[in-house]
C-alpha cells in the first residue's frame, strides 16, 4: 500500500508543477469571451468533444461520490506536511477546471481568484458544490466549442499544441488527481463508493439460491 501511495504522490507533483504555471500562460492566449456561462449547446455524439465530456463526466460522478462519502473531519487531512489536504485536492481540480479554459479563450467566472483558491475553505458542503460548478464551467466550454477549434494551435510551455492536446492534458491531470483522492480515502478507510458498490453486488450474486 505505502508503495502504491508513494507511487500516486510522486506523480502528482510533476502534474501540479504544469499546472501552477498554467495561468500566466494561459492569459497568453486567452482572447476576450464570456465566461462559459452560455446557452445550453447540444452534447456531440461523437468525435473528440464527445470523448472528452464522457471521460469528465466519468470523473466528476467519482470525485463526487468520493468527496460526498469522506467524513468532514478528514477534509483537513494531509499524509505529510507540505503535501495537500483532502479538501485542497479536490479544490486543486476546481481551480484547473475553472482556470484552464483561460488557453480555449474563455474566462473563469468572475469571482474567481487562483492564488489560494485551493485554501479557500475546508467546509465539506461548500467544497462540494464548487467541484460541481467547476466540472459545470469545464463541461460548458466544451459543449459550447466548435469540433473544428480541437484542431486549432496554441503555444504551450514552449512548443506548439492543439486544443485537442491541452483537453487531452486536462483529463489525464484530473486522473492523476482522482488517483491521489482514492490513496487518501484508503488510507483513512475510506472504501471508494463504486467499489463499495461493485463489492455488494458481488456478494449479491454469491447467496446460496
Amino acid at each position: 500500500m505505502k508503495r502504491t501511495i508513494c507511487a500516486v504522490l510522486s506523480s502528482v507533483v510533476l502534474v501540479s508543477l504544469m499546472t501552477s504555471s498554467i495561468s500566466a500562460l494561459a492569459q497568453d492566449n486567452a482572447s476576450t469571451k464570456a465566461p462559459a456561462a452560455a446557452p445550453a449547446a447540444a452534447a456531440p455524439t461523437s468525435g473528440v468533444r464527445a470523448e472528452f465530456l464522457n471521460e469528465l463526466k466519468i470523473q466528476e460522478d467519482k470525485f463526487v461520490q468520493l468527496a460526498q462519502a469522506m467524513p468532514a473531519g478528514k477534509y483537513t487531512w494531509r499524509p505529510a506536511d507540505g503535501v495537500r489536504s483532502v479538501s485542497e485536492v479536490y479544490l486543486h481540480v476546481a481551480t484547473a477546471n475553472y482556470n484552464l479554459p483561460h488557453v480555449f479563450g474563455v474566462a473563469p467566472p468572475p469571482d474567481f481568484k487562483v492564488a489560494g483558491f485551493d485554501k479557500s475553505t475546508t467546509d465539506k458542503a461548500k467544497v462540494i458544490d464548487i467541484l460541481k460548478d467547476s466540472f459545470a464551467h469545464m463541461r460548458q466550454v466544451v459543449l459550447n466549442m466548435p469540433d473544428a477549434d480541437t484542431e486549432k494551435q496554441l503555444d504551450w510551455f514552449g512548443a506548439k499544441n492543439t486544443y485537442r492536446g491541452v483537453m487531452l492534458f486536462i483529463i489525464r491531470h484530473g486522473a492523476e488527481h482522482l488517483g491521489q483522492s482514492i490513496a487518501y480515502a484508503r488510507m483513512n478507510g475510506v472504501t471508494p463508493p463504486w467499489t463499495e458498490e461493485q463489492q455488494a453486488q458481488k456478494k449479491q450474486g454469491e447467496k446460496p439460491k
